[in-house]
């Protein structure tokens, strides 16, 4: 069931109003059997997974408070570290058998053809369930958390299940830290139309995000990546910038739709998106891309393995792990795997070269807080994001490589003989892309000093409703929906 579905339409607003009508104790129950029959409309066998990685991560944090009660502290230690690695060690062997086993087994068997070493490594036909790579990570994260004593383990098994499959956020994040998200199902939530109202506008832009915007530039980036041979020098310029912001559109569009959702029933989920394309650096990007999965990361591998509070080389070698593990969970494929290390060096020369980078700006009396040199700095970093974003989007690693090779082909005609209109958008729906694109990005740089949503609320209830009108009535209009059209999925369905 997708945020875009005709279904899911029906299916929220029964939800949201049975919840406030339920009396208070009882409706995290409500909360759960909806979470799981969204989950369930994909392909109900994927709820034993979710519940199998439940129990694990649930009892685990039962164990692991049981062992800190031991008075012999070494042993509790002990024990309660066994009980992370049992729990760890069993959720990420399910995530690797339906997610990486195929992936690996090939590589071993390419390692071995080398030296002339034949080996077979059986594959399995596993359909990846949707979200797995999300909800496993944010029920790991609780059992650190228990572990660190961060949060004390929840005994009530059905609300830690409702943590762990909380519909709004369930599929692609945010991922949420046990410590934001499991309080609030103890909170009585009382109908506030306030916040009803601003969670429906945050929903509201998620959708045009997505309908109007996301799915209307998959159209140039689908014809032009499904076919690298075919295309060449601006037309997979295009086609890459537009993924750029497919992705952005598309990924945003679901978080600002599930934190609209969760509002609407008086939960806070975490902001994911902080207009990132407007950083100076790769190092700002990743705070402001997914950043509940920077979080994440962060918190239970980046600082585990010693942060930068260790020598260089050290630092330097923290960081290429977690983007190759970041590239890694994003996808079973070589692709993924060389777009997180790509991040890597980024990060790591950028590190490297600081203390040059300032003997430069000194040398050359660079004023850099002029707006031209942030222009340049922001510029410089979306070249080097989207460089990046070939290998994500690309279907295989040749691909990749043929749309890097094709791409240095100068042929600006393509701009002025008509070209750029065959490549999936008429001369119509282009106009009406990039002005979906236009507005998406003025609401990320008035957005840094405008809260939009409050800003919105102070004025009449005449301009409001026109203005709620005219929204829908724009996205039934131009969203990418209705006869001949096959709805997207969102992009982060499949890791």
């Amino acid at each position: 069931m997708s945020f875009t579905s005709m279904e899911f339409m029906i299916f929220f607003p029964i939800v949201s109003i049975l919840y406030y009508l339920i009396p208070h104790k009882r409706r995290w129950i409500w909360l759960l059997i909806a979470s799981y029959y969204f989950y369930m409309s994909w392909n109900p066998k994927y709820a034993i997974l979710m519940g199998t990685s439940t129990i694990i991560t649930y009892l685990s944090g039962l164990l692991i408070e049981k062992a800190d009660k031991i008075s012999d502290k070494k042993q509790a230690v002990r024990l309660k570290k066994w009980w992370v690695f049992l729990s760890f060690f069993s959720n990420l062997a399910i995530l690797f058998l339906f997610k990486y086993y195929n992936f690996f087994g090939n590589v071993f068997t390419r390692i071995f053809s080398y030296f002339h070493v034949t080996i077979h490594v059986p594959s399995l036909d596993l359909l990846l369930p949707v979200g797995i790579s999300f909800y496993t990570f944010q029920a790991l994260s609780y059992t650190v958390d228990v572990y660190r004593k961060d949060i004390k383990a929840e005994k009530n098994l059905g609300k830690y299940a409702l943590f762990v499959s909380f519909f709004p956020q369930l599929v692609a994040g945010p991922i949420e830290k046990s410590k934001d998200l499991l309080y609030q199902f103890d909170e009585e939530h009382f109908f506030d139309y306030n916040k009803v109202k601003n969670g429906l506008l945050l929903m509201l832009w998620g959708l045009f995000q997505k309908m109007v915007v996301s799915d209307r530039l998959a159209k140039v980036v689908d014809t032009v990546y499904n076919a690298p041979n075919k295309y060449k020098g601006f037309a997979i310029v295009i086609a890459t910038i537009l993924f750029a912001f497919q992705i952005y559109c598309d990924f945003s569009a679901y978080s600002d739709i599930a934190r609209g959702a969760a509002e609407v029933m008086g939960f806070r989920l975490s902001k994911n998106f902080d207009a990132p394309y407007l950083s100076k650096s790769t190092k700002e990007f990743w705070r402001r891309w997914h950043i509940t999965l920077g979080a994440w990361f962060k918190d239970y591998l980046y600082i585990p393995l010693g942060g930068n509070r260790c020598s260089k080389p050290r630092y330097y070698f923290n960081t290429m792990v977690v983007f190759i593990v970041s590239g890694l969970w994003h996808g079973a494929a070589a692709n993924f795997v060389i777009w997180g290390t790509l991040h890597g060096i980024y990060r790591v020369t950028g590190e490297m070269l600081k203390p040059v980078k300032k003997s430069v700006i000194k040398k050359l009396k660079i004023n850099i807080n002029t707006f031209s040199h942030k222009l340049f700095q922001v510029l410089i970093t979306f070249i080097l994001v989207d460089f990046a974003w070939i290998f994500f989007r690309a279907n295989s690693f040749t691909d990749a490589t043929t749309l890097i090779k094709n791409m240095f082909y100068f042929n600006p005609w393509i701009f002025t003989d008509g070209t750029i209109y065959k490549l999936g958008l008429s001369h119509k729906e282009f106009f009406i892309a990039m002005l979906g694109l236009f507005i998406v990005m003025l609401k990320d740089i008035l957005g840094r000093r405008i809260n939009f949503r409050i800003a919105f609320s102070k004025q009449s209830i005449v301009f409001r409703w026109f203005v709620y009108f005219s929204a829908i009535v724009f996205i039934m209009i131009f969203g990418i929906y209705g006869h001949g059209y096959e709805a997207k999925q969102f992009i982060y369905f499949q890791f």
